[in-house]
């Protein structure tokens, strides 16, 4: 059963490309976004086609580093090598980008991105604990829900972006639900495999069939479709992953974990648990929009308080036995805010950590693996 749902979500992925262009040629408006912080719901409510768009993959990253310095954040790296190599089909698709300023090294990127793009950046407040960061916060909402409106010619009121907002919170529902089945013991789902299916599942343009998916995914991990009876002991080591986010082209200390028999159970990071919120439905809409996007505990905020409460309560809901803090090249916010993090896991917990700082290259795979299997010897 589990090549049957991988197959499938292969085959919508490749039919995914498919129903865009046929939207797209329909006059449907497609948005790409950068960051968690801009809300998705704003593109929904003008009936565009909201796509991720965060590099993860090396490939691209030579391409880039002839325009960006090398020394900076693969991530920021890819995302800009996708675009002046036109090899990503989602940045292709976007009618416009939409950006935040979350750190120095993306807001001067998408700069030199707007030559390929148009390109729109949103002002964010860098804390989120006075009234003065929501207020600004919802104004540049306001500003984002102008620009979709000129781009799509689609006015959006409430009406809408509560609409919008009960769907969004309906696939947050089901991405949650989904991370959720590892907090079983043994884990029934490979943070491979999981990784996998949300990534993919995160460019579907039809909501409602990725929800379906994610669904049908939880009913089998319950029937243990995903594992391998050797894999299902319960002497593997549960691993929480935090730090940056990782992707399918970037998530080779994920493999390493798992090769080294231990499993990634839950991810603390963007491409994870930090899009397991809801968003208010019954308040103005633009006001619970900005509320909860603000409150994304992100290490760009200063101070970023909610990052602990999120981990302390991953911790103990997914059982871990240890905690990888991932780190990439130049990613200043995270690498800083990595010393109070092990300093918290130590002090709450009792539990060391293992804090690493990687690109997307292959070329350290060895000694990432030798500190991996040394740490896990720990536990």
């Amino acid at each position: 059963m589990k090549h049957d749902i991988m197959n499938e979500l292969q085959r919508i992925m490749e039919q995914n490309i498919a129903d865009i262009e046929q939207a797209k040629a329909e006059g449907q408006s497609v948005i790409g976004f950068y960051c968690l912080y801009s809300p998705t719901e704003i593109a929904v409510a003008a009936d565009a086609i909201p796509l991720p768009l965060c590099g993860t993959n090396n490939n691209p990253i030579a391409a880039a580093e002839e325009k960006l310095p090398r020394n900076l954040c693969p991530l920021i790296k890819s995302s800009f090598g996708f675009a002046v190599t036109d090899t990503c089909p989602f940045f292709q698709f976007s009618d416009i980008i939409i950006g935040d300023t979350t750190c120095d090294g993306k807001k001067k990127m998408f700069e030199l991105l707007s030559r390929y793009k148009t390109t729109h950046v949103l002002q964010l407040p860098q804390s989120q604990d006075t009234a003065m960061a929501l207020s600004l916060w919802r104004s540049e909402l306001e500003r984002f829900r102008k620009i979709v409106e000129t781009q799509t010619g689609v006015v959006i009121n409430d009406d809408r972006l509560r609409a919008a907002i009960r769907l969004m919170n309906r696939e947050r529902g089901a991405r949650k639900a989904l991370m959720d089945v590892n907090k079983d013991k043994p884990a029934p789902l490979a943070g491979s495999q999981l990784l996998e299916i949300l990534f993919k599942a995160g460019f579907l343009a039809d909501k409602k069939k990725g929800i379906s998916l994610m669904e049908e995914v939880i009913v089998e991990t319950k029937n243990g479709a995903f594992r391998s009876k050797d894999l299902r002991g319960g002497s593997r080591k549960r691993i929480l992953l935090t730090g940056v986010p990782v992707g399918l082209g970037s998530d080779k200390v994920v493999k390493i974990v798992e090769q080294s028999g231990a499993d990634v159970v839950a991810f603390e990071n963007c491409s994870g648990y930090k899009q397991a919120f809801f968003v208010d439905e019954k308040t103005d809409p633009l006001d619970a929009l900005a509320e909860q996007y603000l409150a994304t505990p992100c290490s760009v905020m200063s101070p970023n308080n909610g990052r602990f409460d999120l981990l302390k309560e991953m911790i103990q809901e997914f059982s871990a036995d240890g905690v990888i803090d991932l780190t990439w090249m130049a990613c200043h916010t995270y690498n800083i805010e990595a010393v109070r993090i092990a300093e918290f896991v130590q002090e709450t917990f009792g539990m060391p950590i293992l804090h690493l700082e990687t690109d997307y290259a292959e070329s350290d795979t060895e000694q990432l693996r030798v500190r991996i299997e040394a740490y896990l010897e720990m536990l």
